[in-house]
C-alpha cells in the first residue's frame, strides 16, 4: 500500500498521523503545493491525506494549484482508492465529490466538544470515534455532504463535523491529528485569523490544554488503522 500526502502550508503537516506511521512502518511520501511539486501518477497512490490550510477550496487565482488537485481527489475516489482529509482536505473532498463549501456561520477555533451524530452510532464504520470528544478546531468555513455521505459529527457552532462514505472516505472539520507543536505552529501562522467570537479562544486559553492530546490522538490511531485497511 502507498500513503501519499498533500500538504499545503509547512506549518500544517502530519502531526500525530506521522508518530502512527512511524509505528506502522509506514513512510508518506508527500506533495507539497506550496512549493509548487507534481501530482503523483494516480497508480502509485492507494492511501491519500489530504491536510489542511487557510486558504479556500474556491481560492484559484490565488492558488491554481487548487484545480488539478480537486480533480486528482475525485479522480482517487473515482478509482476506489481510500482518501481522508482533514479541515481544508475535507472541503476539498466535498467540492470534488459536488458538494456544496461555504462560509459557517461563524468561526471555530480552539477546544471544543463534537458529538457523534445519531445516525453514526448505529454504523460500525464510525465506531471509531465516541459519542463526545473534545478536539481542535481552526476553520471558518464548512460544507453540505456529498450525495451519499452520512453525517459523522456535530458541534454546537457547525453542523457538519465530518463526514464518511464508507471505511475508505472521512473527511474530518476538526483536527484530531493535532499535537502541541502543531498547535503552536497554527498559532503562530494564524494569529490574524484569532479575532473575537462566540467560538474563538484566546491564544493562552488554546496552549494551556495539555490533557487533550492522548485522547485525540487514540482515536486518529483507530481511524487510520481502520481507514489503511479498508
Amino acid at each position: 500500500m502507498r500513503l501519499h500526502l498533500f500538504q499545503h502550508v509547512p506549518f500544517e503537516g502530519l502531526g500525530s498521523i506521522q508518530t502512527w506511521a512511524d509505528n506502522a512502518g509506514v513512510t508518506p511520501q508527500v506533495t507539497r503545493f506550496f512549493q509548487n511539486e507534481p501530482l503523483p501518477p494516480l497508480p502509485e497512490v492507494t492511501h491519500l491525506i489530504v491536510m489542511g490550510g487557510p486558504m479556500g477550496v474556491n481560492d484559484h487565482r490565488q492558488f491554481p494549484w487548487l484545480t488539478e488537485e480537486k480533480r486528482f481527489i475525485h479522480d482517487v475516489i473515482d478509482a476506489g482508492k481510500s482518501v481522508l482529509g482533514i479541515c481544508l482536505g475535507a472541503q476539498l473532498m466535498a467540492d470534488a465529490l459536488g458538494a456544496r463549501v461555504y462560509k459557517n456561520p461563524a468561526p471555530e477555533i480552539g477546544w471544543f466538544p463534537v458529538h457523534k451524530s445519531r445516525e453514526a452510532h448505529l454504523d460500525a464504520t464510525a465506531a471509531f470515534l465516541p459519542s463526545s470528544l473534545e478536539v481542535f478546531h481552526w476553520h471558518g468555513d464548512t460544507f453540505d455532504l456529498p450525495h451519499g455521505a452520512r453525517c459523522l459529527a456535530h458541534s454546537e457552532a457547525c453542523r457538519h463535523q465530518g463526514f464518511y462514505l464508507n471505511r475508505q472516505i472521512v473527511g474530518l472539520q476538526f483536527h484530531l491529528e493535532t499535537t502541541p507543536e502543531s498547535l503552536f505552529a497554527l498559532i503562530e501562522n494564524c494569529s490574524d485569523e484569532s479575532l473575537d467570537g462566540p467560538f474563538i479562544q484566546s491564544a493562552a486559553s488554546m496552549r494551556a490544554v495539555t490533557d487533550r492530546f492522548a485522547p485525540n490522538q487514540k482515536v486518529m490511531d483507530a481511524l487510520l488503522e481502520q481507514w489503511f485497511t479498508a
